[in-house]
C-alpha cells in the first residue's frame, strides 16, 4: 500500500492521518492513503510521477491540470483527491493504446494543435471528456465547451480543427 502525504499549509488539519483511496488511474489500480488537503492534481504528479497534468494557475481558470474521472472531465487543482475514492482517473498518459495514440492526440500532431505545449495535455483531456459527454457537435460548441482551457499561445484554431476532426470521424461511424 502506497501512502501518501502532502504539507499541510495551514494549521488547521495538524495531526490529521491519511484516508484510505482506492483509485484507478490509467487503467491501475492504487489503493493508497492520502492526507485529506492533498489535491487530485499533487497526487497524480507529485506521488504518482504523472506530470502530464501541468500546474497552471492552481485556481481552476487555465484548464492546465484537466483530467477526466469516470469519463468527465475537471481541473484537478480544485479537487480533493479523497473525494474520488473508487473513481476511474485517466490522464493523458492514459490516453494512448500500447504505442497507438489517442485519435484526439494524433489529430493534435497532424493540425500542429500546439506551439509551447503546456496546455496541450489539458487541452486534449479536455477535449476527449467533452467528446465523452456528446454535447458538441459544432465549431462553436467546442468553442465554448473548451473556453476554459487557455492556450497562451492562440492555437486555438488548430485545436478546434483537431477537436472537429475527430468528432467528425466519430459522426461519420
Amino acid at each position: 500500500m502506497d501512502h501518501i502525504t502532502g504539507s499541510n499549509p495551514s494549521s488547521t488539519g495538524a495531526g490529521l492521518s491519511g484516508m484510505p483511496l482506492t483509485l484507478t488511474i490509467n487503467g491501475k489500480k492504487h489503493e493508497m492513503t492520502v492526507e485529506p488537503w492533498v489535491t487530485l492534481l499533487d497526487l497524480l504528479r507529485e506521488r504518482l510521477d504523472l506530470t502530464g497534468s501541468k500546474k497552471g494557475c492552481d485556481h481552476g481558470q487555465c484548464g492546465a491540470c484537466t483530467v477526466l474521472v469516470d469519463g468527465r472531465r475537471i481541473n484537478s487543482c480544485l479537487k480533493l483527491a479523497v473525494t474520488y475514492d473508487g473513481a476511474e482517473i485517466t490522464t493523458v498518459e492514459g490516453l494512448a493504446t500500447g504505442e497507438a495514440l489517442h485519435s484526439l492526440q494524433q489529430a493534435f500532431i497532424d493540425h500542429d494543435a500546439f506551439q509551447c505545449g503546456y496546455c496541450t495535455p489539458g487541452q486534449i483531456c479536455s477535449g476527449v471528456g467533452l467528446m465523452n459527454e456528446g454535447h458538441a457537435k459544432s465549431r462553436d460548441e467546442v468553442r465554448e465547451l473548451m473556453s476554459g482551457n487557455i492556450c497562451r499561445c492562440g492555437a486555438y484554431t488548430n485545436i478546434t480543427d483537431a477537436v472537429m476532426e475527430v468528432l467528425d470521424k466519430e459522426a461519420a461511424k
